[in-house]
């Protein structure tokens, strides 16, 4: 546990397979929607810092992509964001999935855990899900990977369960240091970047399970005029046939993931918002570097 009398403060880098929970993890930790969510796979594709503070620590965590066997250059891009990331922090969590078996995939991000020399909490997620002994063979599973971690914590990142521990023991490992953030602020992210990950949360949602790996949102038009906040959202896919997915039988599916977004976009900035989205098709943008500098990957 953290001495209360000095200030503590650091980064912390959560990683793991892809769809193991580590952006809801973040959000739950910070106490606030700092990264969007989904069920698919690979939904992070960028660096994300959520910024937990309390009177003596401010840990300052680096949500990262999913690490996988990459079939695209985009996917390539996650992967080095996310092996960066976890060689840049002063300790590292570890996320697995605690209802499904540890696999290559896991055993990959464990070697890449232990070659950075940091400390490192293994936490075994998704304990709301799963019956006691499936947890406990996570834990061993883990435990052998990774023996040298400095804990291992069941959690439940969407109930919250064992949260609360995992925070007390990722603030024993920060060293003393300086408040990165003032009280209050619990991400770095630019408004304009956060509108259109909302933007495409909602068409994750909402879309055919073969098409959210090919759609990606920019905000390019991000203006304030009075009280109302103005958002042109540009939804790109990589083939005219996800056009007419995304758009939906009557303009619905894209109607009905703005709305949502608007609504979300409301609470988080507190003023109106006038949200237009439109579709592009960008092709084969995951494999272009060209299109991929473009949309800021």
């Amino acid at each position: 546990m953290a001495d209360a009398a000095v200030f503590r403060s650091g980064f912390v880098t959560i990683v793991g397979r892809p769809n193991v929970g580590k952006s809801t993890l973040c959000n739950r930790l910070v106490g606030r929607k700092v990264a969007i969510t989904s069920s698919r796979p690979q939904t992070t594709r960028n660096r994300i810092h959520g910024v937990r503070t309390t009177p003596h620590t401010q840990i300052v965590f680096v949500d990262t992509p999913g690490i996988h066997k990459p079939r695209t250059a985009l996917g390539e891009r996650c992967n080095d964001t996310s092996l960066a990331a976890m060689r840049e922090v002063d300790a590292l969590c570890w996320v697995v999935d605690g209802t499904a078996t540890i696999g290559p995939g896991d055993r990959f991000v464990a070697d890449a855990v232990r070659g950075t020399g940091r400390p490192a909490v293994v936490v075994v997620n998704k304990v709301d899900r799963a019956p006691a002994a499936r947890i406990a063979e996570a834990l061993a599973a883990a435990s052998e990977l990774v023996a040298e971690a400095v804990a291992f914590i069941p959690v439940s990142a969407r109930e919250g369960e064992g949260v609360d521990d995992l925070a007390r023991e990722l603030e024993g490992l920060l060293p003393e240091g300086p408040q990165y953030y003032p009280d209050g602020m619990t991400t770095d992210q630019p408004e304009r970047f956060l509108a259109a990950e909302l933007v495409r949360e909602k068409l994750l949602e909402r879309t055919r399970d073969e098409l959210p790996h090919s759609i990606a949102v920019a905000a390019d038009e991000f203006e304030t005029e009075g009280d109302v906040l103005h958002i042109r959202a540009v939804v790109y896919v990589e083939r005219n046939s996800q056009k007419g997915i995304v758009i939906g039988a009557g303009g619905r599916t894209l109607k009905a993931a703005g709305t949502a977004a608007r609504r979300e976009l409301e609470a988080l900035f507190g003023m109106k918002v006038f949200l237009e989205t439109v579709v592009r098709v960008e092709k084969d943008w995951q494999r272009r570097d060209a299109a991929l500098d473009r949309l800021g990957f």
